[in-house]
């Protein structure tokens, strides 16, 4: 019985710790090649469902890479932990990943 019950404690706590975020909508800006990034990240069940980068100012087709390729990575890792910039848009790169970071900063 006790193995059981610290079983189930250790579960909730797992669950838990996936859960970081409170639901909702939020966004973020971060500083892009030639000016604010602006993003919304929706969260559902405590994690990151999606995002969306809403203003820039950087050129679009370098921007569109980062979009189209960290965006997915973003959703799939909970965050921008572990996500890569792409090479050739570096600073769109990091614009968006710091605009996400301040909108998930504002879920916690």
């Amino acid at each position: 019985m006790k193995k059981l019950v610290l079983l189930l404690g250790s579960l909730a706590l797992i669950s838990v710790a996936h859960a970081a975020y409170k639901d909702g909508t939020y966004q973020g800006e971060g500083d892009g090649l030639h000016g604010k990034i602006t993003v919304s990240v929706d969260v559902k069940g405590g994690k990151v469902a999606a995002v969306k980068v809403l203003k820039h100012t950087d050129t679009d087709m370098i921007i569109q890479a980062p979009i189209d390729n960290m965006i997915p990575e973003i959703v799939k890792n909970n965050g921008t932990k572990g996500v890569e910039s792409v090479s050739g848009a570096t600073n769109s790169s990091r614009g968006i990943k710091q605009a996400v970071d301040n909108a998930l900063a504002k879920a916690k």
